[in-house]
């Protein structure tokens, strides 16, 4: 029996994980890994910090665990795969089962037979068709080569200034990279909020932390134009006629899926743009199999197709296809339920499953919560995260969540993560056995306590908005009798400043008589986090007051001005 040739186009993330499960599986077949870029299995998510300088070699960006950089050598000798880089594929023809390659250092060209193909050609970045584009100085930062001239621009150019245009992970991530490097950095966001993976009360929280480290953050207006002068970057004009000056634009608005190959061999491409694919990540062509970046998937949750360029699903994704391709289709990738986090200075955001705005938009009716609360106790170094959880409104079943914040957000988003992919509903979470110690977690985990709260809600024990919804009610008129049941130090170090009244927790039985009269008016308690704003409407509703209303997550979870 002939040995079966198996042949992965790109080298990134997807291609070596699905070349290298081939080999392992099929140690007789001939797996053959092109890729146009000069280096293999780059850590693609490691750019922006490789910019920062906090990734110190290059080599770190490409090398295993045990330091070894994974180069052709290594593919050849440690995983039997014959890696060609700096060649790449220009052609496939289907019906001979051939691609046509070209090495562009020799201008070499030639064909390459196989039994099975898997596609892996990732993402290309979005730019958009504006002005000045082409000017020096404007760059994008998705291969290892724009990671290089960006990291050597930094270095050069401190205490100059930056233009990033897009606040998503990659926009967030140089946004900290280049501030790190010493430059006066501005995000330009279009959308009225950065991380748009966060709904507001969360994505506003990590814009303040942002601005509090000294980016300035502009949203809600995108970009007209990229102005220079001698064919170099002089600065970018908003849309709204407002010009920055700036010597670097970075441009950061998300990628779209690379499938001009696949479309030329005539691959069914999906909706999303993506190649289309079965849960054995087969294309259209039976011999044919496509993973990472380039292809479309299903969102477990809405049953939709979806984009999702992260750098585990790729490896998920690419073990599956080389398996199915020496094996016959047996392993399944059944999608995936949206998870991601970034870091943005000494804040991380994390996010699993669907944000309240996107579950609305799927048809889910939801009920959520939001939780302010320390990672672990005071006495171990605690520091704050505030989350978000998305419920649906029937069932109890956990749709979403979210965190941000200084200390350990992504447990509580791998913690959830596993929940909603086990379908378990907030009352299950609510009761989960955690492993609990000081130095890790709180005798009821963040998590949980969040769970707790919606399912307060849910059972009509609590009535809760978060802080942008109480911000809106003030922003529209209304005059709700703002009541901090805090201490007096508290008060005199930081407050609203809305005309609020200070009646602490442990007098307020004492003190009824200085509430309204009317026990219909609306009244908003909260107090630093609003365990004791939750406590408040408990008494205040004994006391016969009906329109009681706690201000979830507390000052901690304002992501507006304060008083101090």
């Amino acid at each position: 029996m002939s040995k079966k040739r198996i042949v992965v186009i790109g080298g990134t993330a997807a291609g070596p994980k699905a070349a290298a499960r081939a080999k392992r599986l099929d140690q007789s077949a001939e797996v053959t890994l092109l890729q146009k870029a000069p280096e293999l299995s780059m850590a693609s998510c490691g750019y922006p910090y490789y910019v920062a300088g906090s990734v110190g070699q290059r080599d770190m960006l490409l090398a295993t665990p045990a330091g070894v950089v994974r180069d052709p050598a290594f593919f050849a000798g440690a995983k039997g795969v014959a890696a060609l880089v700096g060649t790449e594929v220009t052609a496939i023809d289907r019906a001979a089962r051939t691609v046509a390659w070209k090495r562009a250092a020799t201008g070499e060209t030639g064909h390459l037979p196989y039994d099975k193909l898997i596609l892996t050609t990732g993402s290309v970045p979005k730019v958009p068709p504006i002005p000045g584009r082409e000017l020096a100085g404007v760059t994008t930062l998705s291969s290892l080569a724009d990671a290089d001239g960006l990291r050597a621009i930094a270095a050069a150019s401190k205490g100059g200034q930056a233009v990033i245009v897009g606040g998503g992970l990659i926009g967030m991530e140089t946004c900290e990279a280049l501030v790190a490097a010493g430059m006066a950095v501005t995000v330009v966001e279009a959308l009225p909020h950065i991380l748009s993976f966060l709904d507001p009360e969360l994505a506003l929280l990590v814009e303040k932390h942002a601005r509090a480290k000294g980016a300035t953050i502009v949203t809600g207006v995108g970009i007209s134009g990229i102005l220079g002068q001698d064919g170099k970057v002089t600065g970018v004009r908003l849309a709204d006629g407002r010009e920055l000056p700036c010597s670097l634009v970075v441009m950061a608005i998300g990628v779209a899926p690379n499938v001009a190959l696949a479309k030329a061999a005539g691959l069914t491409i999906g909706a999303t743009g993506g190649i289309a694919v079965d849960v054995h990540m087969r294309t259209s062509d039976p011999d044919i199999y496509a993973a990472g970046d380039c292809v479309e998937v299903q969102n477990r949750l809405t049953g939709k197709p979806m984009l999702a360029p992260y750098g585990d699903l790729a490896n998920l994704e690419g073990r599956v296809a080389g398996e199915n391709a020496v094996l016959g289709d047996k392993a399944t990738f059944p999608g995936t339920i949206g998870s991601g986090i970034c870091k943005v200075f000494d804040f991380a955001a994390a996010s699993t499953g669907l944000s309240e705005r996107r579950a609305k938009e799927a048809g889910f009716e939801v009920v959520t919560a939001v939780n302010a609360s320390p990672d672990i106790p005071g006495f171990m170094g605690a520091k704050p995260i505030v989350s978000k959880i998305v419920a649906e409104a029937g069932t109890g079943r956990i749709l979403g969540f979210a965190c941000v914040g200084a200390g350990n957000v992504n447990r509580q988003a791998a913690e959830m993560a596993m929940a909603i992919l086990g379908g378990l509903t907030v009352d299950a979470v609510a009761m989960a056995d955690l492993p609990y110690a000081p130095p890790y977690s709180l005798a009821i985990d963040h998590a949980i306590a969040t769970a707790h709260i919606v399912q307060n809600k849910m059972r009509g024990l609590m009535q809760g908005q978060s802080s942008v919804a109480v911000k809106a009610r003030l922003d529209a008129g209304e005059t709700p009798f703002l009541l901090d049941v805090r201490g007096p130090k508290e008060f005199e170090e930081m407050r609203l400043g809305l005309g609020e009244t200070l009646l602490p927790l442990g007098q307020l039985r004492k003190r009824l008589g200085e509430l309204p009269a009317d026990k219909n008016t609306p009244i908003v308690t909260y107090c630093k986090v609003s365990m004791r704003g939750y406590e408040a409407e408990s008494v205040l509703e004994a006391a016969g007051y009906t329109n009681v209303t706690v201000m979830e997550g507390g000052l901690v979870a304002w992501p507006f001005g304060l008083e101090k």
